[in-house]
């Protein structure tokens, strides 16, 4: 489904925004993180990357034109999407004229809500902030769903000198995490937010200003309320001069903006503070953004092999001999991210409301390690037996539609369609991305697509839409050594498959005891939608695919 870009708020005190510079075109493809315009502010000119997947559709606002707050000036959507009506709806003022209304709704609504704020003010001593050299920074809206944003991490301290289009934090947002430069130049005289810390929209986050300036009534301000009542006064006379400056201002960021615009374009703020902090010569990486442009990931990949090379310097210490230590106890308290409040209250609410069974059944995998070595000696992608566990659990659930259902209160919803979740482990927790259709998917296309899937989980450019309508997931800890374990099922899910590592075991084979690779998996049913019958029949038919993969390759 096609989705509107619209003008975010750079600022505290923009109004509209004049795209300087598309570094997309209509065609393009587009991923989460990708540079997709300059946008001149009333502060700077700052990069504007893009939240979304997909194809750049149509562009509503062309280079040098102006558009206001929350004004759509573009649409990303699937390769060859139908987007006439909604084109039309632009055009026409549909989609943008909706937020003039909300707004005029508000501005309806507010002197009444303000009143007992202004007679506070009027009652309390006024504070002139006109001449307090410093800024306010707000928290910006980055994204046309988001309603607060998380402080992530701070790119610069108390203290330190900052310029405009600098990395100032980083910020996750309803979508991703994305970069915030500095509109100002000054000094960071004040962080109001910390790391980990949530601010709503136009929440004041930090100051800005002449080194020594004392900022306490600019703090007070915001927390007595909102913004300083001394602003808009202070507004006013460059308002009243807009109207006559506005062809000159526009013209000088403009031809600023295309001066700078290939520089900006070589490396993303992120990747140049990193590349600071660690002395790295940017020069000397190969970038493999759009247009060879520099990001954080070439920056890490860069540093990693003189990182593996450090513990040689000291492998050949002489050991020392070993002192009497007296240790002390201490522990640190680590804020719980808004994933991990995520995970805790999904799990939760589904481990103590769906009464959960569990089956666990031994797989040998003889045969599908032959089949494997024989697929990949040709496939284009290489095939991983996760791969092989999704494609045969997609062929058993079209024989067993019930572990393909859910439970919905007053009825269970058999689903026609099979997408299976894939759970990947991740930093800052768990997510499970979805393999669609997974049962019209060859080995080489399932292989390809968790791969894809993996990167983005990993890089924290994974989008609500690559997580959205599992019916059946699996969860593989193979990897890490586990023979067997159990899993909480994923919502609305009636089931999920933990998948254990396989495990050169005897067996009885024709009389015989041999060596088998025996792989264990355990099946968690929803026992509203799945009885014992049903999920063994299930666990039946995905060990005959496994043990003769044939099957499923036909």
């Amino acid at each position: 489904m096609a989705e509107l870009i619209k003008m975010p708020k750079m600022s505290d005190t923009m109004t509209e925004g004049v795209i300087a510079a598309w570094h997309k075109k209509v065609g393009d493809k587009v991923k989460s993180g990708d540079l997709l315009a300059e946008v001149e502010t009333d502060k700077a000119t700052m990069e504007m990357e893009s939240y979304e997947d997909g194809t750049l559709l149509y562009i509503a606002a062309e280079a040098k034109s102006a558009v206001p707050i929350d004004g759509v000036i573009a649409v990303i959507g699937k390769d060859g999407e139908n987007i006439d009506a909604l084109i039309k709806e632009i055009k026409g003022g549909g989609a943008p004229a909706e937020a003039p209304k909300t707004e005029a709704k508000a501005e309806a609504e507010v002197p009444k809500a303000e009143k007992p704020a202004e007679a506070a003010k009027q009652a309390a001593p006024a504070v002139d902030l006109s001449s307090i050299k410093a800024e306010a920074i707000l928290m910006p809206k980055m994204s046309d769903t988001m309603v607060e944003g998380t402080i992530v991490a701070w790119h610069k301290k108390v203290g330190d000198a900052v310029k405009s289009g600098e990395l100032l934090a980083e910020v996750a947002t309803d979508k991703a995490t994305m970069e915030m430069e500095s509109y100002e130049d000054g000094t960071l005289l004040h962080i109001e937010v910390k790391e980990g810390d949530a601010v709503q929209i136009d929440g004041l986050i930090a100051i800005i200003g002449e080194k020594g300036t004392d900022v306490t009534p600019i703090i007070n301000a915001y927390k007595n309320g909102g913004k300083p009542s001394a602003a808009p006064a202070a507004a006013s006379e460059p308002a009243k001069q807009e109207t006559a400056s506005a062809p000159a201002s526009n013209n000088a960021p403009a031809a600023q903006a295309s001066s700078s615009s290939d520089e900006r374009a070589k490396i993303s703020p992120l990747a140049r503070k990193i590349a600071s902090d660690k002395g790295i010569d940017i020069k000397q990486v190969k970038g493999s953004g759009d247009h060879g442009r520099v990001i954080k990931r070439d920056i890490e990949n860069f540093k990693a092999a003189p990182a593996e090379a450090a513990p040689a310097k000291g492998s050949g210490a002489p050991a020392a001999s070993l002192p009497n230590i007296v240790g002390q106890e201490g522990f640190d308290e680590v804020p719980v991210s808004q994933m991990r409040k995520v995970i805790v209250k999904r799990l939760s609410e589904s481990l103590f409301t769906a009464p959960h069974f569990y089956l666990t059944m031994e797989i040998n995998m003889d045969k599908a390690i032959e089949a494997r070595a024989s697929i990949n000696e040709v496939a284009t992608a290489k095939v991983s037996f996760n791969d092989m566990v999704i494609r045969a659990s997609a062929a058993a659930l079209r024989k067993h539609p019930m572990v393909n259902a859910s439970w919905q209160g007053d009825k269970i919803r058999v689903n026609h369609h099979i997408h299976i979740g894939v759970a990947i482990a991740i930093e800052d927790g768990l997510v499970v991305p979805v393999v669609r259709f997974a049962d019209s998917k060859s080995l080489s296309h399932i292989s390809q697509e968790v791969k894809e899937l993996g990167g983005k989980a990993k890089s924290k450019k994974i989008q609500p839409a690559d997580m959205a309508g599992n019916t059946f997931t699996i969860s593989n800890l193979g990897m890490f050594g586990i023979d067997e374990f159990t899993s909480i099922i994923n919502s609305p899910d009636a089931c999920i498959l933990s998948v254990g590592g396989i495990k050169q075991t005897p067996i009885v084979k024709n009389g015989q005891i041999v060596v088998g690779n025996i792989m264990k998996v355990t099946l968690a049913c929803d026992h509203r939608v799945v009885d014992g019958a049903v999920g063994s029949a299930f666990l039946q038919t995905l060990k005959s695919y496994l043990e003769d993969p044939v099957r499923i390759l036909a």
